[in-house]
């Protein structure tokens, strides 16, 4: 019988550090045995339901932004653009705000080296395509070596913890503040809400829901189209789709 390799003296360690330990072991020595990697059962991951935001409360969001102070400068143009395009586009956060200007191409956004180690190209529908371009004027005339498409009103890169900031505050002017069971509706939530209409919107036969997830997977940045299960949640419409789609499947299966 082969040994087992055991940790003595210390206190417990995580059967995942056990394990990696027992491979590098078994590596050397084939007798020594190797966990299983659900030994003790399967990690649970608790998912916090996001909020799916209506057409008419990212309308006041975006109307919000467009009317922070100081008027006349980049700063409601740029977080009205920025909130639009994650709205419009289902980006992270952290890849819009890596964007440099050269990104802007006349296909759409480059998205570079995002979370997977992939660069990708969003196509944008006309209406982002055109609220960008007007941005973009403002943006090239100020006076900054810094390159990133979003900057502050003094020409710097904006830092996550800012643009988080100023989030609350519109969540503040339009009445959204606790608005998800008494917790704040994040940014991150915008990327869920885009994949969620965006299904929507998809005819609800089979084969074309099946190319529309593989579609919107890719467009996502996701590594595996599973990954975008996660950012599905039951709206009103799509359990009336679905219930279409079984009551279809069951005059058909009678029929």
């Amino acid at each position: 019988m082969g040994r087992t390799c055991a940790v003595t003296g210390a206190a417990p360690q995580p059967v995942a550090s056990v394990r990696r330990f027992a491979l590098a072991m078994h590596a050397e020595d084939r007798r020594h045995q190797v966990p299983a990697a659900d030994a003790l059962g399967h990690a649970v991951v608790k998912r916090r339901p996001p909020y799916i935001y209506s057409a008419e409360e990212i309308a006041r969001l975006l109307r919000a932004a467009a009317a922070l102070p100081p008027a006349g400068s980049i700063r409601p143009t740029m977080y009205a653009t920025l909130f639009g395009l994650l709205t419009a586009t289902g980006m992270r956060i952290a890849e819009a705000l890596a964007l440099q200007i050269d990104d802007v191409t006349a296909d759409g956004l480059v998205v570079r080296q995002t979370k997977f180690q992939k660069s990708r190209l969003l196509p944008l529908h006309a209406t982002a395509r055109l609220a960008l371009d007007r941005y973009l004027v403002a943006r090239r005339s100020l006076t900054t070596t810094d390159r990133a498409l979003f900057v502050s009103v003094a020409g710097q890169s904006l830092p996550y913890n800012t643009v988080r900031r100023i989030f609350l505050q519109l969540l503040d002017g339009t009445n959204l503040r606790g608005a998800h069971s008494g917790r704040d509706p994040r940014i991150h939530d915008l990327r869920h809400t885009f994949a969620v209409r965006s299904l929507e919107q998809c005819r609800h036969d089979r084969a074309t829901v099946v190319r529309h997830i593989v579609a919107l997977s890719t467009y996502l940045g996701h590594a595996h189209v599973t990954d975008t299960y996660w950012y599905l949640q039951a709206t009103p419409v799509l359990m009336g789709q679905i219930a279409e789609a079984g009551e279809a499947l069951l005059i058909g299966g009678a029929a």
